[in-house]
């Protein structure tokens, strides 16, 4: 029997996907939760807090790797650096980690903390893998469900993004997870630069809703205006996935 694989942040948007992907592949999965799962539907739960630094030694006991999921957009750095200190003192033989791409060009807020996490783990005892990806394609979903029913929708002005299906993240973290530490890996990227005005409207355009979109110019976000989110480099030093963003909203609203 192998070592479960922990997987941080199991029950979010990413976590519950890596999760479900990791079982497909046979392997067992052990989920870091703040709450208690007596209904586990086969899954080995471990109650732990992060941020708390509570009850992490013993999730990450006897795991052969751990994937780092969790995230909560407040604090993830101090996070990162308790379940660090509890991976090196369990002799943890992997960590994978999912970071943002353009994080070091974006240095505010969110992605400063991601950034702050980057290097906690790199600066640790603890071999690791890290993979930074581009947004999700839930979190614009969700923004212009909010917004729909709105008779004007407004849009930050020039956001440009590349963003991407979190299932091919959740296969990709699941691939590195049972692989062997590799450092910085490609950066994984979705199949298209756009920005958040053009996906709202074809969104908009997918639920038969004609509410026109207005670009607002908002301070402070110049950086991601010039392409700052997108990734760098020539095509071939960053993975592109395959799935569109019509693509996915015809599955969500099938």
């Amino acid at each position: 029997m192998t070592s479960p694989i922990l997987v941080t942040g199991g029950t979010g948007t990413l976590g519950r996907l890596v999760v479900a992907r990791l079982r497909d592949a046979g392997r067992d999965v052990r989920v870091l939760s703040r709450k208690s799962h007596p209904d586990a539907n086969g899954l080995s739960y471990a109650t732990g807090d992060l941020a708390k630094n509570e009850g992490i030694g013993p999730a990450v006991e006897g795991v052969s790797a751990i994937v780092h999921c969790a995230s909560d957009k407040k604090g993830d750095a101090d996070a990162t650096r308790n379940l660090v200190r509890a991976a090196e003192q369990a002799d943890v033989p992997h960590l994978v980690y999912i970071s943002i791409v353009g994080v070091d060009d974006v240095t505010f807020g969110y992605f400063k903390s991601k950034l702050e996490s980057e290097q906690v783990i790199k600066e640790s005892g603890v071999p690791w893998t890290m993979l930074r990806v581009t947004q999700f394609y839930d979190f614009i979903l969700n923004g212009a469900q909010k917004a729909k029913k709105l008779p004007l929708v407004p849009v930050p002005a020039g956001f440009k993004v590349q963003p991407i299906d979190p299932e091919e993240v959740a296969v990709k973290l699941a691939e590195l997870a049972v692989g062997k530490p590799a450092g910085r890996v490609p950066d994984l990227v979705g199949p298209e630069a756009t920005d958040a005005a053009d996906m709202i409207r074809a969104y908009l355009k997918a639920i038969h809703k004609g509410a026109p979109v207005l670009p607002v110019w908002m301070p402070g976000i110049g950086k991601i205006r010039s392409g700052g989110l997108l990734p760098k480099g020539a095509e071939g030093e960053y993975a592109t996935a395959r799935v569109t963003w019509e693509e996915f909203l015809a599955a969500k609203l099938a």
